[in-house]
């Protein structure tokens, strides 16, 4: 096994979602989640504000399971990557010892029941390269596509 100790995980089944107002007392909203907040992490940036800020947003976007979003007028970056601690039960395999924001964090505010809807959300290169054009738009400067041909008339 090559030094690692194997760890025994039971799954347990998910309990189905209950509202926040449905919990009891001495039930923790974790035991009804699959664990939305150690499946990605976010990072705010600085709001993109000339076209070297939207260059480094199109390379984080090249990147597979990246993304930026906007909430509340802050900029993040966004990445889709599960905590390694994450155990098949949807619990943390190092609770007693994880992370000092792991500590901080609460589920009085968590994503449990969010809809993961944002004000601006970007996945792809071309999309924030549309928006740079929208955003920082030239005087004059057409930002409509060119009209397609016609066409043909059939006979």
């Amino acid at each position: 096994m090559s030094g690692l100790s194997a760890i025994s995980v039971t799954t347990r089944p998910l309990r189905r979602q209950i509202s926040r107002e449905e919990l009891r007392p001495g039930e923790v909203l974790c035991d009804f989640c699959t664990a939305k907040c150690c499946r990605y992490f976010a990072l705010p940036i600085e709001t993109p504000t000339e076209h070297a800020d939207f260059e480094y947003i199109r390379w984080y976007l090249l990147h597979e399971r990246a993304g930026v979003f906007t909430e509340d007028g802050q900029w993040y970056l966004l990445v889709h990557t599960q905590c390694q601690h994450l155990r098949d039960d949807h619990l943390c395999g190092i609770y007693e010892t994880r992370p000092q924001i792991c500590r901080d964090y609460s589920t009085d505010a968590c994503e449990y029941d969010d809809d993961w809807t944002y004000e601006r959300y970007f996945e792809t290169p071309e999309q924030i390269q549309e928006y740079e054009e929208a955003v920082l738009q030239k005087p004059n400067q057409d930002l409509r596509s060119p009209r397609p041909p016609l066409l043909p008339i059939l006979r």
